[in-house]
């Protein structure tokens, strides 16, 4: 029987990790308790939510949630804080290449509006970067429930950061909600402006919603993406067209999208040829990092450790780090195997 390497060791890419959401609960109850916010149990126990986003009850709780810890995030420190500390949780769990998405909106109205907002964001992750050896760069997402006009402002805000570090352009929240064309405008500016494409779909919603990703919106990466396991020949166009999945298995449990681990169709996508970068979404909320998102394809869904080292090298791929740092996470993958 083969050895079972620790996946912390694993170098990885992570792709998929919200702002807030990549928050420490520890961070989280001191910030409350400095700034006088009352927290629900739900995000005070210690232990993570039981959430059901499947009904609108439910995504309107996890969006609840979501805002009332978001509202501890008050100054530049806070924000400093929670990237370092995100990128210290990332280098714990192997990860050597992190993109934090985040919308600037939600922190404007405390830090002076979108442009210091920005900077404030983009200062935090250089000093990151530098304090944990971890690469980070950020994709600027909007909300799907707001204007679209709303949405290309902060695709121009994005592309005006190309060279700080932004390197995509996201759309997040329910897809249920509204259509992925009526934020093509917004996506032709980030893509023009050089930036990826990489909208949640495929989630909440059925495979149609990934399909109007990459028809509409010209999506290099989905976020999500696992419902297209649902659709045969969304899964040869997703293979074709190398796009990859940043498939969140714990946050779909979490969430409600699939019942148990073992129904997350990891396989499905895997043996369909789909590139993967798995994602811990939400650690706050779902109370997992990254590796234990390997730890769960290993223990539920047989993955081997050649096959775990495929999983991370598609991550690295899917990445936008430049040539240089895939390289050498590549290296390490091998390493991990060889070794």
């Amino acid at each position: 029987m083969e050895s079972v390497r620790d996946v912390r060791q694993l170098p990885k890419a992570h792709l998929h990790l919200h702002f807030t959401g990549s928050m420490r609960s520890s961070t989280l109850l001191e910030l409350a308790d400095r700034y006088g916010v009352h927290l629900p149990e739900a995000l005070s126990g210690g232990e993570p939510p039981t959430l059901r986003a499947t009904d609108e009850r439910g995504w309107f709780r996890f969006q609840r949630l979501y805002d009332i810890a978001r509202s501890c995030l008050r100054t530049a420190e806070d924000i400093q804080r929670l990237v370092r500390e995100a990128a210290e949780e990332d280098a714990r769990d192997g990860s050597g290449w992190l993109e934090i998405q985040v919308d600037p909106t939600s922190y404007a109205p405390r830090l002076g509006g979108l442009i210091p907002t920005m900077e404030v964001i983009l200062d935090a992750v250089e000093s990151a970067s530098r304090d944990t050896g971890v690469g980070i760069r950020v994709l600027v997402a909007a909300n799907r429930m707001k204007h679209p006009l709303d949405a290309r402002t902060l695709a121009r805000l994005a592309v005006r950061y190309a060279d700080r570090g932004v390197v995509g352009f996201g759309l997040s929240n329910d897809e249920r909600r509204g259509f992925a064309r009526d934020f093509d405008r917004a996506f032709s500016i980030a893509r023009e402006g050089g930036l990826l494409a990489a909208p949640h779909g495929g989630e909440l919603s059925g495979p149609a919603s990934v399909r109007d990703c990459l028809d509409d919106l010209g999506a290099g990466r989905i976020g999500h993406g696992v419902r297209a396991a649902e659709d045969p020949r969304l899964l040869r166009k997703l293979a074709d067209r190398g796009v990859t999945c940043e498939v969140c298995p714990s946050s779909n449990v979490a969430l409600g999208v699939y019942e148990k681990p073992e129904d997350v169709p990891l396989r499905t996508l895997f043996e369909a040829g789909v590139p993967m970068a798995l994602g811990a979404d939400d650690p706050l909320l779902f109370g997992s990092r990254l590796a234990a998102q390997y730890e769960l394809a290993r223990e539920h869904h047989g993955f081997t450790d050649a096959e775990l080292a495929e999983l991370a090298r598609q991550s690295v791929r899917g990445s936008a780090a430049p040539a240089e740092a895939k390289a050498k996470l590549l290296a390490g993958v091998d390493g991990w195997l060889a070794g």
